[in-house]
């Protein structure tokens, strides 16, 4: 079927003979009958738009130009088998080739062209990828507007002698974008790493701020050390020293105590003037239940005292702790003052031990500076020093318990039955690897005047250090009376004693006087004590103008001194 179009220009006829790539139909020019005399040529007239159901010859007739009304003179036809119109009249007297030459004396067809409705401007061509060969509706004749150059097809023409060379190049490109980004994870790695590991670094500064209670802020008290262990619940072993001066007589004790739980070790110093309960229940002092009650007593009484348990009492002779020293090989210690040579014969000599800093100390120096008081001093200032000496031979014994037990073992000392060499040994060696890491300190027990315990101001030893209570002996008791016997017969102080007690008040043994004394004296200090003294003479018999008031003995409210005038009331 065909679809004419009459553009009612001189009666030319168009067909549509396809459509283009924007779906838009294309129209040729309805070629006029050929002459009845010829045959029909199925190949001659069949250009772009060719209508294979148009029946007849069609004249030549000249292509419309929608710009010019006059008429085109003919163009050679467009034949498919030869787009280059290379065969078409080379050689007219040939007969007709299939691909592209005209038959014999067959004069050149007229070319066919493609036009558009009247009236209508030509569409506008866009220009294609030279790759793309053909529209969606084009056909042949469409192809034959496109202007193809030969350096479109350069590619395929002239081979390309740099691929090799551009290949390694981008593989060089992309190995060393690949190292960069290698050495970016890297970078981020390291700095990962490094954060992790400062941020444990501060977790472990502050977890032992914590635990040392250093950390400001936080309390240092035990139950902040040991978060749910109370001071009370730690596990200590503590012993008691008794250290002899077998030449000046008197003795110092201390506290060497052991809290594995906070590992943590401490000597703690006891002044003398500390009050006890003795065995009879008379409240005596500590220098005295040493030399009266021996270790059992005292120990006894101390852990009744501080609410603690004692394991076991080393008695320490000065003559044993010099050869303990000269054992361990002298000790390292800051000397607070200088002792005189007790040797020495004459004024001016050097000092035995010199005042100062990492003063090395030898087990006769360790000896005289232990047990040193110098005129004016108080009997704290000596028990200091014993307890630098007692700090320093801990830093130098060994850690190793069984070599701590063959020091103790070398000295060939008759220990209390409440302490075995290896119990000595094995206790000293852990005392010396917490001295040895600085876990070590050394304090002293705070008592008033007259012995008893502050619960406030001792609470930083007994129950810190300790664990335990203050239970002072004449804490809430009865009136502690002094007596010191001047009458000559030791028969009347022992009938004073019992006259007090059975009178309620508390006996405190004031030893014997060095010389008698004529008249008795009934002595306070405080006047709210006025009262107490006059009742403590009536017990005694005593008349009310012997009291008086003037200095008492420590740890007494009342000192009695027994004159001769003094006669025990009869039974």
């Amino acid at each position: 079927m065909n679809d004419r179009y009459d553009a009612g220009h001189g009666g030319d006829q168009y067909e549509i003979v396809g459509y283009d790539e924007y779906g838009r139909p294309v129209y040729q020019q309805v070629q006029p009958p050929r002459p009845t005399g010829q045959g029909y040529d199925p190949y001659a007239q069949q250009g772009y738009g060719y209508d294979p159901y148009a029946t007849g010859t069609q004249q030549p007739v000249p292509p419309y130009d929608a710009y010019d009304t006059g008429r085109q003179p003919q163009v050679p036809s467009y034949d498919p088998y030869d787009p280059y119109g290379t065969a078409t009249g080379t050689n007219p007297g040939q007969a007709y080739d299939p691909y592209g030459q005209t038959a014999a004396g067959r004069p050149p067809r007229a070319a066919e062209q493609t036009a558009y409705i009247p009236q209508q401007s030509a569409p506008a061509q866009e220009p294609e990828a030279p790759g793309q060969r053909g529209g969606r509706g084009g056909g042949a004749g469409d192809r034959g507007d496109r202007d193809y150059r030969t350096e479109q097809f350069a590619f395929v023409e002239e081979p390309d002698g740099d691929s090799e060379d551009v290949i390694d190049w981008l593989k060089f490109t992309e190995n060393r974008t690949e190292r960069r980004e290698e050495a970016k994870r890297r970078a981020r790695s390291r700095v990962m790493a490094l954060v992790v590991v400062l941020a444990l670094v501060a977790v472990g500064g502050i977890g032992y701020l914590w635990y040392a209670g250093k950390l400001p802020g936080v309390s240092t008290t035990a139950t902040d050390k040991e978060g749910s262990v109370a001071a009370g619940a730690q596990k200590r072993d503590v012993i008691v020293v008794h250290l002899h001066n077998t030449k000046k007589g008197g003795t110092s004790t201390a506290l060497l105590v052991d809290n594995t739980t906070t590992e943590q070790g401490t000597t703690v110093l006891l002044p003398n003037a500390l009050a006890l309960t003795s065995d009879d229940g008379s409240t005596t002092t500590l220098s005295k239940s040493v030399d009266d009650d021996g270790s059992s007593g005292t120990r006894e009484a101390l852990d009744t005292v501080l609410g603690t348990q004692i394991q076991g009492t080393w008695r320490l002779d000065t003559p044993y702790l010099q050869n303990l020293v000269d054992i361990v090989g002298d000790i390292d210690i800051d000397t607070d003052t200088a002792v005189p040579d007790p040797a020495a014969k004459s004024k001016g000599t050097a000092p035995l031990v010199r005042k100062g800093q990492d003063q090395t100390l030898s087990g006769k120096m360790a000896v005289a500076y232990a047990t040193y008081r110098a005129s004016g001093e108080d009997d704290n200032a000596q028990l200091q020093r014993f307890g630098q000496v007692i700090q320093g031979v801990l830093r130098k014994i060994s850690s190793d318990p069984q070599a701590a037990t063959i020091t103790v073992q070398t000295l060939a000392q008759i220990l209390d039955p409440s302490l075995t060499d290896k119990d000595l040994g094995t206790f000293l060696a852990n005392l010396s690897d917490l001295a040895k890491g600085g876990d070590f300190k050394t304090a002293m027990l705070p008592v008033r005047t007259d012995g008893t315990l502050d619960a406030k101001a001792s609470a930083s030893v007994v129950k810190d250090v300790l664990g335990g209570t203050a239970k002072s002996p004449a804490e809430g008791a009865a009136l502690r009376v002094s007596v010191r016997n001047a009458t000559g017969e030791k028969g009347r102080g022992e009938k004073a004693r019992i006259a007090l007690l059975n009178g309620g008040f508390t006996f405190l043994d004031g030893g014997s006087a060095s010389e008698n004394e004529s008249e008795s004296k009934v002595v306070y200090t405080d006047a709210a004590d006025k009262q107490n003294a006059t009742e403590v003479a009536r017990t005694l018999g005593l008349p009310d103008g012997s009291v008086t008031k003037g200095e008492v003995s420590t740890n007494a409210d009342v000192t009695v001194i027994l004159g001769q005038d003094y006669s025990p009331p009869s039974p």
